[in-house]
């Protein structure tokens, strides 16, 4: 058969209720890298709203490596609680949570959206980041500091204590972050990573972090649970990372136990020029599915019922992402279905609503 948006996925030893995942999200909502009110209703509501999977926004694995000052975070074990309440109250409405986890790099330290964005002066709270070579993400942006020996087998030691950390919380799923320009990207493409050492220069060293990364996450995490990846298929800058790199990369990741590649783009280079429109990324998502038999995840400018079925039945990924889409209408997954005539349970509170009616937007 077919599999269509509502048909279950199998990632590990884990079934996935569909295939519409939330997309993380950064939320800028955060105390001191703890969840709140806000991340409870916000990610609980999606789960209401029938996503097969719900991901969190990127949760930093130490301090220094948050987006910004607000970015939820798994550094600490106070960090645990606030974010297994969220946990149980998605696992209660018949989803799966996952949790993402990230290192910002040289991205570090810059204001919330509705502040502006742009970078925190450090006189005000700001923050130089980490790299892999002391290039600055863009004009205007503190020069960071290099990652030496030390601080390597720390950021390996980080990422496996916030896995130790988010399976205490109760999570069912691992998603590394190795895109949009963060930490583990800036390591796997050329125009960020000018190292002379294991890390840089060849395929094999620039891609060498990422790799050690997802292996002690793996090392940690229950055989039967999935980790993903998320990648930026592309930097869209001639010269950077791409499409073929990112294909050879899915092949490694393979035999270390990563069950789906998350695929997105771009990030790394501040004035690339993308392409964006409708589904955009999900010829990456195909490629990669078809020259290796990995699963993927495709997401980018993904809106539609249609759309999204037709993504996955024509075998271009087996899970959708959907991200702004969601936070414009958090009950999309109960309006899609409804749309492709197809019979999905809604909260038993709201279960009055739902005969013979498609959600309003």
């Amino acid at each position: 058969m077919t599999p269509g948006l509502f048909t279950p996925l199998t990632l590990g030893g884990l079934t996935l209720p569909n295939r519409i995942a939330v997309s993380p999200m950064c939320q800028y909502s955060a105390e001191d890298g703890r969840a709140t009110d806000w991340h409870l209703v916000h990610l609980g509501g999606l789960a209401q709203g029938g996503a097969g999977l719900v991901l969190t926004e990127a949760a930093a694995v130490c301090p220094e490596g948050r987006i910004s000052p607000q970015d939820l975070g798994l550094w600490r074990d106070d960090q645990v609680e606030p974010l297994a309440r969220a946990v149980r109250f998605i696992r209660g409405q018949g989803a799966v949570p996952g949790i993402q986890l990230a290192h910002a790099g040289r991205k570090a330290g810059v204001n919330a959206p509705w502040r502006g964005g742009g970078v925190i002066p450090q006189d005000q709270g700001g923050w130089a980041g980490l790299a892999p070579s002391a290039l600055p993400f863009d004009a205007g942006w503190p020069q960071p500091r290099v990652l030496d020996e030390d601080g390597l087998t720390q950021v390996k030691a980080q990422f496996r204590a916030a896995a130790l950390r988010a399976l205490a919380a109760g999570f069912q799923v691992v998603e590394v972050h190795g895109a949009h320009g963060y930490l583990l990207h800036q390591f796997l493409s050329p125009l960020s990573n000018r190292r002379e050492d294991a890390y840089g220069g060849s395929f094999l060293n620039r891609t060498r972090l990422l790799r050690e990364v997802v292996a002690t996450v793996r090392e940690v995490w229950p055989e039967p649970l999935p980790v993903l990846v998320r990648i930026s298929a592309t930097d869209w800058v001639e010269g950077g990372w791409d499409a073929d790199q990112s294909v050879a990369l899915a092949e490694a990741l393979k035999p270390l136990g990563v069950a789906l590649v998350d695929c997105s783009s771009g990030g790394n280079v501040a004035k690339a020029s993308i392409p964006v429109g409708p589904g955009y990324q999900v010829p990456f998502a195909a490629r990669i599915r078809r020259e290796t038999g990995m699963a993927t995840g495709a997401v980018g400018l993904i809106t539609g019922a249609a759309q999204a079925q037709a993504i996955v039945a024509e075998g271009s990924a087996d899970l959708v992402l959907l991200g702004r889409e969601l936070l414009r209408e958090p009950r999309w997954p109960l309006r899609a279905a409804a749309e492709l005539g197809i019979e999905v349970p809604w909260p038993a509170q709201y279960a009055r609503a739902a005969a013979g009616r498609v959600p309003v937007r």
